[in-house]
């Protein structure tokens, strides 16, 4: 069990804040009727970091369920916020952009310029930290250039590295699934995607992942450091020469960023891009791998890939805490007032389960708090952007380690899986499983052929059970 961290006089903490403070809210009280704070000042933050919330996040969910639609929270020692836990609450929040602001400057000043979960939070000329207009304006670089990208040619590269992939383990008859495949290939199809030689793959998944998990401030700092070094050198190459990727088509845009922009759209799209895909992939493979459903019908079965990502979506979303918000007036939201400036942050993972969830291997369950709606890839002006790409990469890399390695199975049980450290994501720390040893098809009619198998028959093929 997560235990509360015990603060002295916390100024972030809303509910020390004036009942009397002007400002309605959004929603929770009926207007011009300004109730007080529904409970005393508190100042016991339930941490959302360390091995313990990694262990058992929806434990640590369900306590907080007991504050209401909001609770207080640190998301790294010393640094507080509001966690919204309620569905209802989550979506009038994320509908509403009169009321909250983006802009995270103001709130950044009150954190330790080397708090580990600056990068993730700290204000950039970005789509995730800006409004109105700017905002906009932003957003449209991002969708332009994706519809760019033809979904059969996306598809065939995600093919295309996945089958590189699975050539580096599938000889070995095991492999860690999260190290050597699901962490692997969103981050080497987002390096080609934005121009860059399969040779920064490396560089560029290893300051994410330090980004993303915050362990220190010197690991975020460092995270940070490699990654702004790569995007310099990935912005020098394409002033010098343009090609058909996202960067230069982010670069030559009608809407004329800045080189600064340019850059930090770009940062956008790889976090937001890469780590989350790479975990759902990792995710879903868990559930699939552990679970009689799937496990038994991996190559033509009723489950498929795409229930098993619509399954950890609604019950394991793998950005699981996130859309940073603030308040631009002191205002009474849910039962709760919430100064100026304050961070409220929203947990999908919370109020996907708020009724109910599905665990991994359970064979079924509750539907979820929308009836089959999840808020996974957020919801309103600030939703995701690319849900359909990021979900081709997925569903396909799914389909085709499935298709080439049909009797894979994990080492453990799901319940003996760990996670990673950190406040924002639902990531695996490793994913050990097992296969018939596979190796090169030395006549080449396939890329791969089984160990164990004769030749395959005339126009049979791996992956058959592969979607157009």
């Amino acid at each position: 069990m997560t235990s509360p961290r015990t603060h002295g006089p916390i100024t972030s903490d809303p509910r020390t804040s004036n009942p009397r403070a002007p400002g309605s809210g959004s929603s929770g009280a009926p207007r011009g009727v300004m109730p007080p704070p529904m409970s005393p000042a508190s100042h016991e933050l339930t941490p959302l970091y360390g091995p313990e919330f990694a262990a058992d996040p929806y434990g640590v969910y369900d306590r907080l369920r007991e504050y209401g639609p909001l609770a207080p929270v640190e998301i790294s020692p010393g640094t507080g916020a509001l966690l919204v836990t309620d569905y209802r609450a989550a979506l009038d929040l994320l509908h509403d952009p009169v009321t909250w602001s983006k802009d995270s400057r103001d709130w950044q000043k009150t954190v330790p310029e080397d708090s580990p979960v600056l990068p993730m939070l700290g204000w950039r000329p970005n789509v995730f930290f800006n409004d109105g207009e700017t905002h906009e304006r932003y957003r449209k670089v991002i969708t332009d250039a994706f519809d760019r990208i033809p979904p059969h040619e996306l598809r065939a590269t995600v093919v295309e590295t996945a089958d590189s992939l699975i050539a580096g383990f599938g000889a070995e008859g095991e492999a860690d699934l999260m190290r050597q495949y699901a962490r692997v290939l969103p981050l080497m199809l987002f390096n080609r995607l934005f121009g860059m030689p399969d040779s920064y793959s490396e560089q560029l998944i290893s300051a994410i992942a330090g980004m993303m998990e915050g362990n220190s401030r010197e690991e975020a700092n460092a995270a940070n450091a490699s990654f702004e070094q790569y995007l310099g050198e990935l912005l020098t190459a394409k002033k010098q020469e343009r090609g058909q990727d996202l960067t230069s088509w982010f670069m030559d845009h009608p809407h004329d960023l800045t080189d600064e922009e340019v850059i930090h759209q770009t940062v956008l799209t790889m976090a937001a891009g890469n780590e989350p895909t790479a975990n759902l992939i990792g995710n879903a493979l868990a559930r699939m791998l552990t679970d009689d459903r799937y496990y038994s019908t991996l190559s033509g079965g009723a489950l498929t890939p795409r229930d098993a990502i619509h399954d950890v979506l609604q019950n394991e979303p793998p950005l699981a805490n996130y859309s940073a918000h603030f308040p631009k007036r002191d205002v009474y939201f849910h039962g709760m007032w919430i100064r100026t400036g304050q961070l409220v942050m929203v947990s999908y993972g919370a109020a996907n389960t708020q009724y109910g969830r599905s665990e991994a291997g359970t064979g079924g369950g509750a539907s979820g708090s929308g009836g089959g709606a999840h808020l996974a890839w957020a919801a309103g002006p600030h939703a995701c952007p690319v849900q359909r790409p990021a979900l081709l990469i997925a569903t396909t890399a799914i389909e085709r380690l499935t298709a080439w390695l049909s009797d894979i199975e994990l080492t453990v049980r799901h319940d003996e899986l760990t996670y990673r450290n950190g406040p924002f994501h639902r990531a695996l720390s490793q994913l050990p499983a097992r296969f018939t040893p596979i190796s090169p098809d030395q006549a080449g009619a396939s890329p791969w052929e089984s160990r164990d198998s004769g030749p395959r028959r005339d126009g049979e093929r791996p992956d058959s059970t592969l979607s157009s």
